[in-house]
């Protein structure tokens, strides 16, 4: 009910979890023989590759193990900063220095509304998948 994107089919007591973006379809069962059978039907329905094991979905790096599955974005941190020229800056817990006074009318350069926007965009994108990092 929460995620519209994701399905979930019990077989024999046996889940199989299917969740779809746009074009791209992650499926895993513990039943293996579950896992076959849904992607054969897929391919007869829908023209599909298979690409394998799952180790990178919209900007996060997944690294399945026995002892469980992790998660992580360092990749898609490591674009952003680039993307905005911020590969060399240190980390600090207030990114603004404590004795600057803002006013709205002063005569610091125009900011790029466009570069800006996608700042924030790609910030909240980071903070909507990882909320421990908000």
């Amino acid at each position: 009910m929460v995620d519209s994107n994701l399905y979930i089919r019990s077989v024999d007591s046996s889940p199989l979890v299917v969740v779809v973006y746009v074009d791209d379809i992650i499926f895993r069962a513990h039943n293996s023989e579950l896992c076959k059978e849904f992607a054969e039907r897929m391919q007869t329905e829908f023209e599909m590759s298979m690409l394998g094991e799952l180790s990178f979905f919209l900007g996060l790096q997944v690294k399945q193990m026995k002892n469980g599955i992790f998660i992580s974005q360092a990749k898609y941190i490591k674009e952003m900063l680039k993307k905005f020229n911020m590969e060399d800056c240190k980390p600090v817990s207030t990114p603004i220095m404590t004795s600057c006074k803002l006013s709205k009318d002063d005569d610091s350069p125009a900011v790029d509304h466009t570069m800006y926007k996608s700042m924030i965009g790609s910030l909240l994108y980071l903070t909507a998948s990882r909320p421990n990092i908000l």
